[in-house]
């Protein structure tokens, strides 16, 4: 994902004045929860309150906030019918102008939630490598493709980053508690010794291997007779990653159905 602080400060820059649009409260079913926000300027928005009509008023507001100079403001929305919603709950939101002070604050909470971003590593930068990575890009997620092939990298989004390595198993210890580990190179044997690294920390929040359930059944078997591998840790692997139930096997199918899995479980 593009850094959402880096977006926010190219927002900024272009933008004359801003409205700072904030969910105080949210009861019931509504688009969004209390804590999410977005930047208004006279052209342009940044960010979702998610949407529909209820969004589209709080635009409006905002906008007519800055063409009267107006500072703060605070809409009290049930959603029903009457504005074209039935999400049945209700919302408030503040609006403020934002000075310097405010405009800084959003940026620092844009560059916390980044700090915050789960990462991802993806171990292969083939066919599935690049759908997995583009697709993943567009999430909250910090990506990483690590390659030992110069040549497997190139045309990635902007917001991945690379990592050449002759050892791609060192990127599994380097990497931060929680991470997901997603492995897809281009040799089996090289997907074993990397899935077993992710496997040994014990902390991964997701650990992928690309293949058929004969491929798992193949790495149980080393990896419990050659790697000093558990049963409990075994269990811990998903392979095939997406699940088996989609026979599609393009690339871009297997990435969105992994990408799927993967938030799902970042989520629990």
């Amino acid at each position: 994902m593009v850094s959402s602080a880096k977006s926010l400060q190219a927002f900024l820059g272009a933008a004359g004045e801003v409205v700072l649009v904030n969910v105080r409260e949210a009861a019931g079913s509504t688009p969004r929860e209390a804590g999410a926000w977005m930047l208004v300027s006279t052209d342009a928005i940044f960010g979702t309150i998610g949407g529909g009509q209820l969004e589209f008023m709080a635009i409006d507001r905002a906008r007519q906030m800055i063409a009267d100079a107006a500072s703060a403001d605070l809409l009290d929305v049930p959603l029903g019918p009457e504005i074209g919603q039935c999400c049945g709950g209700r919302v408030k939101i503040d609006l403020t102008l934002a000075d310097e002070a405010l405009r800084a604050e959003v940026s620092e909470r844009a560059a916390r939630a980044d700090a915050l971003l789960p990462h991802i590593y993806l171990f292969g930068g083939g066919h599935v490598g690049r759908a997995l990575a583009e697709a993943l890009a567009l999430l909250p997620l910090k990506v990483t493709v690590v390659e030992t092939r110069a040549d497997a990298v190139g045309d990635l989004p902007e917001s991945v980053d690379v990592e050449l390595t002759a050892v791609p198993e060192e990127a599994v210890r380097a990497a931060p508690a929680g991470s997901v580990f997603i492995v897809l190179t281009h040799d089996h044997a090289l997907d074993f010794l990397i899935v077993a690294e992710a496997l040994a920390r014990g902390d991964a929040a997701y650990v992928g291997m690309i293949g058929s359930r004969t491929k798992r059944a193949t790495f149980r078997s080393w990896y419990l007779r050659e790697a000093g591998g558990s049963e409990e840790a075994a269990a811990r692997l998903v392979c095939p990653i997406g699940g088996a139930d989609v026979k599609d096997k393009r690339p871009a199918v297997i990435a969105a159905l992994a990408a799927a899995e993967v938030m799902r479980g970042l989520a629990v």
